[in-house]
């Protein structure tokens, strides 16, 4: 069995992470949102802050859990979410904002949902 209090702080701070990608990006309607101001560089650069924090989150956890409780939630794709995070901190020059727009319209909820979901299990 794994440590569940240590598990589930893990996983409020990736649901609070989460929350403030979704609020930071409520504004923006395009990847240029990001690209054209350097205030949506600046947006850019710190949802790419929280992107790594939840991508080690979810490292973490696969590693206390031995990889048990990620396997639980099929729906969510946690390779691509972890690897993620290893693309932003090793290949950041290469990112493209469409794709940072298109995760955050497409992913983001899905794993958030799943997030509330998990901890409510634990709980």
């Amino acid at each position: 069995m794994f440590d569940k209090p240590l598990v589930l702080s893990i996983l409020k701070q990736i649901e609070d992470a989460l929350g403030k990608i979704k609020s930071r990006t409520s504004h923006i309607h395009s990847a240029n949102d990001f690209t054209d101001t350097p205030a949506g560089m600046e947006k850019l650069d710190g949802i790419f802050m929280l992107f790594i924090a939840t991508g080690e989150a979810l490292k973490n956890i696969d590693k206390i859990t031995e990889g048990h409780l990620l396997s639980k939630y099929p729906e969510i794709d946690w390779k691509g979410a972890i690897g993620f995070r290893d693309i932003i901190a090793h290949h950041y020059f290469d990112i493209d904002a469409e794709q940072v727009f298109w995760i955050c319209r497409h992913e983001l909820e899905p794993l958030s949902s799943t997030v509330r979901k998990m901890i409510k299990q634990l709980m």
